[in-house]
């Protein structure tokens, strides 16, 4: 579905990606973990087309996506879910979602579409009607993740859904995005909780200062020594038989 390869990114002179190659299939849940400063939201932005890469190709369903303007990506099949979730504060939630159903294929299916966000949130339901900015932390999460799929994207790109939100509410969050990932979206989840992300991941990319260092199936990287110690806060000490 989605092929990275060879993929660079700079800020001016700066390389804040180098040599990432990665893939996705339909219907996949791929994470990609790392620490601060890694180059995770500039991977999901070049991706998304926010950002442009500077070398490499990066191929959706076969098609070249360095070739499409920016504003194409979304038509094509891709949306993101952007750090912050960067919402109208001051539009009613109902407006929120409207927007993310612009592209010619979601139009006819808005009012489906916010009825299918309304019945996976049921919470929203209560408050469509209301701004946006007077909602929870994690009730705007849910806001951001159903404007992205009003658009009736094949590929979600999620950048840390759970930044600032309480332990209880992301765990709901993980749930959501492991039932949006059922349904058949595919998904490339960027997220610095490394133990949940890898709890629901099929496979998982290490980016680390722009260079993917690791991947594989989650259970073979919980092992990886540098993993457990890095991001799982586990030592590789094993206390001796009595």
């Amino acid at each position: 579905m989605l092929e990275l390869f060879g993929v660079e990114a700079r800020y001016g002179a700066a390389l804040a990606l180098s040599g990432v190659s990665l893939s996705i299939a339909a219907g996949e849940l791929v994470a990609v973990v790392g620490p601060n400063g890694a180059g995770k939201t500039t991977l999901i932005e070049t991706i998304a087309g926010i950002h442009r890469s500077s070398a490499g190709t990066m191929t959706f369903e076969g098609r070249d996506l360095t070739a499409l303007a920016p504003h194409r990506y979304c038509d094509a099949g891709i949306a993101i879910v952007p750090e912050g979730r960067r919402l109208f504060t001051t539009m009613t939630v109902r407006e929120n979602l409207e927007l993310g159903s612009y592209r010619r294929a979601a139009k006819p299916l808005r009012a489906a579409s916010i009825d299918k966000a309304c019945t996976m949130f049921p919470v929203l339901a209560t408050c469509l009607d209301r701004a946006a900015g007077t909602l929870s932390g994690g009730q705007q999460q849910m806001v951001a993740i159903a404007r992205a799929l009003m658009a009736q994207p094949r590929l979600l790109l999620l950048d840390e859904p759970s930044l600032g939100l309480a332990p209880i509410i992301v765990l709901e969050m993980f749930d959501i995005i492991r039932r949006v990932n059922d349904a058949g979206t595919a998904i490339l989840l960027v997220e610095q909780n490394v133990a949940m992300a890898l709890d629901i991941a099929s496979r998982a990319y290490v980016l680390e200062e722009g260079r993917i260092v690791a991947e594989g199936a989650p259970a073979a990287l919980r092992e990886q020594p540098h993993i457990r110690r890095a991001y799982l806060g586990i030592g590789d000490d094993v206390a001796a038989p009595a």
